[in-house]
C-alpha cells in the first residue's frame, strides 16, 4: 500500500472518531439541557428530599459542681414508660394473672397512687387499646403511658424486674422513650441559687432561666455544630459538618456538708416557729466564698426551697443588726466612745416627736448605760439618742459614713435578680427625710437592705476591715482542666480603723457571751461566737407598722470562731407564728447549731495555734492605785502609755486602744473611793484614813460597804468586795 493511500485511511478514521465525539458531546449537552430546563424542578424536589442543609447539632451542657466536686446539676437520661397493648404477645389472661402483684410493686416504688388506682389505670389501658378516630377509622394505641413522670435508669431496671414486666417487651408491650434531662442529684440543696433551665431559648437566646444556670449560660451552653441529613438505603443519617463544642463546667463555692447543715437547722426552726420563710447564708471570711445559701418557704406540704432567692433579692428593713453599722460609723468619726453614757430611762421615750420603746420597757428599762451596752442590750433608745446627739446638726455626715464603708455599693452578684441596698441621703431625698429618719435609721428602719449585704458588712469586721465581694463560683473547667480560677475581689480595703474594729468586735462578743447580752442563746461552750441580734416589724403597706396581727422579721448575724474568724453567717426568719419575736432566741440558736456542727465536721482548722487575737485589745487593764507601782510594771513590760500625773495615786482608762493614766485623788477627811483598786492599795488607802478593812473575795475592788465621800468615823470597819 502506497503512503498516499495509507494517509487517506488514517484521515478517514480520524474523521469518523471526531464525528462520533461531536455527536456524543451534542447528545450530552442536549440531555443536560433537557434535565435542566424540562426535568429540573422535579430533580430539585427529589434532591431536597435526600439532603437538608445546616441541621443544628446540640452540644452537651456543662455540669455544675460543688466546691468539693460533687455534681449539683448535670444532664442524665430519663425514661418515659409506655405500654403497647396491641403488641402481638400481649393477652388479657396474662395481664389479669399478674395485675395485682404488679400494682402493689408500682405503689411501693411510686406511692402517689394506691394499688387499686394502678390496677384501674392498667385495665383502662387494655380497654382503650383501639379507638375510632373522627373519620371512623380504627386507631391502635401503641403508647399508653404507664406513669405520669419520667424515671431514671435504676428505677427503669427495677420496673423491668416487676411481675408481668419481667416477661420482656414482646409479651408485655412495655417500652421506653429516652430523653436527656437536666437533673439536680442533691435535690433542693441550694436549688434557688443553682437555678434552672428551659427546653427552649428565651428572647436573649439563653436556655438558663434563673440562678447560676442563667448567669453562666453562655459558658455552660457551649456552641452548636451543624450537620447534613441524608437518606442512605432508606435510612436517614446525619453527616457532621461542624462539630459542636460542649459547654464548660463551673465549680461553685458551695460546700455540700455545710449546705446540708445550714438547711437542716434552719428548716427545723421554721417548723418549730411555723414561720413564713427563712434564709441562711454562710460565707468564708477571707475569700468571700459562699459556702451555703438556703431560702426555705412554707408550702402546703411543709418547707422547701423557695421560689424567691431572699438572701440576695429581699429588700427589707434589717432591724437591730444595723446598730453595728451605726456604731461603727460614729466611732470612726470620733463622735462616740464605747464608755460614753446614755440615759435610756424607763424604756419609753419620745424622740423626734414619736414614741420609742426598748424591748424591756415592761421591766422598767435600762436606765443609764454605756454606748457599748446599748449594743449589748440592743437598746433602741440608747443608739437613737447617741446617733441623734452626734449627727443631729449634720445627718448627711452619718449617711456619708455608711457610704464610706461600701455598704451601698452594687456587689454585682452572680445571681440574676439580686437587689441593691436603698439607703437614703438627706441631700438627695429631701422630700422623704423627716425628723424621725436619722434616729430610726440608727436602729435599722428607714433603710432596705438584702441579707447578703448585711453579711458582707459583718464579714468585713471579721476580716480586719477588708470588705470582699461574695462569690458563688470559684473555677471554670474544660475537660477536667481548670481554665479560670476566681480570686477574692476587694470592695473596700478597710471599712474602719483598727481601734474602731477592735471596739466593735468586743461589743459583738458581749452580745453573745455576756450574761445579759441579747444574743446569749447563740453562746456556745465549744466555739466562741460574736454577733448581733435583729428584730424588725414588717411594714404592711398602707397600714404601716400599726396593723393588727403585727408581722416581724428576726435575724442574727455574726462570725466564728470569734478569736480567729473563719466563717461569717446570717440567719433571717420572716413572720414567725410563735409569740415573742426574738432575733437571739429564734435565729441565734440556729446560728449556734450551724457553727457547732461545722466545727464538729472539722471544717475549721486547729484553733490551738492562732494568730494575733483581733477580738481583745493588746493593752492590758491596769488597776487604779499607787502610780509608781503601775508605772514600774508598765515599763518592765515595755507597754506604752500616756500620763498626766502629779501625785502618788492614779486611775487608768483605755482610749483609742492606748493606755492613759490620770491623777487619782484620795480625800483627806472622807471615805476614799477605792473601786477599781487591787487589795493592797485599797487597804492602804482606807487604813491611812483611819478605817479598819474587811476583805471579801479576790481580784479588783468592785464594791465598798461605806460610800466614798462619807464622813470618816475613826475605827469604823469598811467591807471591800473584790472580784
Amino acid at each position: 500500500m502506497t503512503s498516499e493511500k495509507l494517509n487517506n485511511k488514517i484521515k478517514e478514521k480520524y474523521f469518523i472518531i471526531t464525528a462520533l465525539l461531536i455527536l456524543i458531546v451534542i447528545a450530552v449537552l442536549g440531555r443536560a439541557s433537557y434535565i435542566s430546563f424540562v426535568e429540573g424542578s422535579a430533580w430539585k424536589k427529589l434532591g431536597n428530599t435526600q439532603t437538608k442543609q445546616e441541621i443544628p447539632v446540640s452540644p452537651l451542657r456543662g455540669n455544675i459542681y460543688s466546691s468539693d466536686h460533687q455534681l449539683m446539676a448535670t444532664f442524665e437520661p430519663r425514661y418515659y414508660l409506655a405500654i403497647d397493648f396491641c403488641a402481638q404477645g400481649v393477652n388479657i389472661d396474662t395481664l389479669n394473672k399478674y395485675i395485682e402483684p404488679l400494682s402493689i410493686q408500682l405503689h411501693k416504688m411510686f406511692p402517689n397512687k394506691s394499688p387499686a388506682e394502678y390496677k384501674k389505670h392498667l385495665i383502662n389501658g387494655w380497654k382503650n387499646r383501639e379507638k375510632k378516630d373522627a373519620k371512623g377509622k380504627i386507631r391502635k394505641n401503641r403508647s399508653y403511658r404507664l406513669l405520669d413522670h419520667y424515671v431514671d435508669y435504676i428505677q427503669w431496671k427495677e420496673i423491668e424486674k416487676m411481675p408481668y414486666f419481667e416477661k420482656g417487651r414482646y409479651k408485655t408491650g412495655l417500652h421506653k422513650d429516652t430523653v436527656s434531662m437536666r437533673v439536680n442529684p442533691y435535690g433542693t440543696l441550694a436549688l434557688r441559687t443553682i437555678g434552672s433551665i428551659s427546653k427552649e431559648k428565651n428572647e436573649n437566646g439563653k436556655t438558663g432561666q434563673s440562678g447560676l444556670e442563667l448567669y453562666y449560660d453562655s459558658i455552660l451552653a457551649g456552641e452548636y455544630g451543624t450537620a447534613v441529613r441524608r437518606k442512605v438505603n432508606g435510612q436517614t443519617i446525619d453527616v457532621i459538618n461542624k462539630k459542636p463544642v460542649n459547654g464548660k463546667d463551673i465549680i461553685t463555692t458551695i460546700d455540700i456538708t455545710i449546705q446540708d447543715i445550714t438547711e437542716k437547722y434552719l428548716t427545723n426552726k421554721l417548723k418549730e416557729l411555723n414561720a413564713e420563710s427563712g434564709t441562711a447564708v454562710v460565707m468564708e471570711v477571707t475569700t468571700g466564698e459562699i459556702k451555703a445559701i438556703t431560702n426555705m418557704g412554707r408550702t402546703e406540704r411543709g418547707y422547701s426551697e423557695s421560689l424567691r432567692n431572699y438572701a440576695v433579692a429581699d429588700l427589707s428593713e434589717p432591724g437591730s443588726t444595723f446598730k453595728i453599722i451605726s456604731m461603727l460609723v460614729a466611732l470612726e468619726d470620733g463622735l462616740i466612745h464605747p464608755d460614753d453614757s446614755v440615759d435610756t430611762g424607763n424604756g419609753v421615750e419620745r424622740i423626734a416627736g414619736e414614741e420609742l420603746k426598748d424591748h424591756n420597757a415592761n421591766r422598767g428599762g435600762y436606765g443609764k448605760i454605756s454606748a457599748a451596752q446599748s449594743i449589748q442590750y440592743s437598746s433602741n433608745i440608747g443608739i437613737a439618742k447617741l446617733i441623734l446627739k452626734a449627727y443631729a446638726d449634720n445627718p448627711a455626715r452619718f449617711v456619708d459614713g455608711i457610704y464610706r464603708t461600701g455598704l451601698n455599693k452594687d456587689l454585682e452578684l452572680e445571681i440574676p435578680g439580686y437587689a441593691v441596698p436603698r439607703i437614703r441621703h438627706p441631700q438627695t431625698a429631701k422630700n422623704t427625710w423627716y425628723k424621725t429618719t436619722l434616729p430610726w435609721m440608727s436602729f435599722g428602719y428607714e433603710t432596705r437592705i438584702p441579707p447578703i449585704y448585711i453579711l458582707t458588712f459583718f464579714n468585713a469586721i471579721a476580716n480586719n476591715g477588708k470588705m470582699v465581694k461574695p462569690i458563688f463560683v470559684k473555677e471554670i473547667q474544660e475537660n477536667g482542666k481548670t481554665i479560670e480560677k476566681r480570686k477574692p475581689q476587694i470592695i473596700n480595703k478597710r471599712i474602719a480603723s483598727e481601734n474602731t474594729l477592735n471596739a466593735i468586735r468586743q461589743m459583738m462578743d458581749s452580745v453573745v457571751n455576756h450574761p445579759k447580752g441579747t444574743g446569749k442563746p447563740a453562746h456556745s461552750d465549744y466555739i466562741r461566737i460574736a454577733g448581733k441580734t435583729g428584730t424588725a416589724q414588717i411594714s404592711q403597706g398602707a397600714a404601716g407598722y400599726t396593723a393588727a396581727g403585727k408581722m416581724h422579721q428576726v435575724s442574727f448575724c455574726g462570725f466564728f470562731p470569734a478569736e480567729n474568724p473563719r466563717y461569717s453567717c446570717i440567719v433571717v426568719i420572716r413572720n414567725p407564728a410563735a409569740a415573742g419575736a426574738s432575733g437571739g432566741q429564734m435565729c441565734g440558736t440556729v446560728f449556734k447549731q450551724i457553727a457547732e456542727e461545722i466545727y464538729a465536721q472539722n471544717k475549721i482548722p486547729n484553733t490551738n495555734i492562732l494568730p494575733v487575737d483581733t477580738l481583745h485589745p493588746l493593752v492590758p487593764k491596769v488597776k487604779n492605785g499607787r502610780s509608781e507601782q503601775s508605772i514600774y510594771a508598765l515599763k518592765k513590760l515595755d507597754i506604752k502609755y500616756k500620763d498626766s500625773l502629779d501625785g502618788q495615786w492614779a486611775s487608768s482608762r483605755l482610749r483609742n486602744n492606748q493606755l492613759v493614766l490620770k491623777k487619782g485623788e484620795i480625800a483627806q477627811n472622807s471615805v476614799p473611793n477605792v473601786i477599781g483598786m487591787g487589795a493592797k492599795d485599797a487597804v492602804y488607802a482606807m487604813e491611812s484614813s483611819g478605817l479598819k478593812v474587811s476583805l471579801a473575795g479576790k481580784g479588783t475592788v468592785v464594791e465598798q460597804s461605806i460610800s466614798s465621800g462619807t464622813k470618816i468615823i475613826k475605827g469604823q470597819t469598811v467591807t471591800l468586795t473584790l472580784k
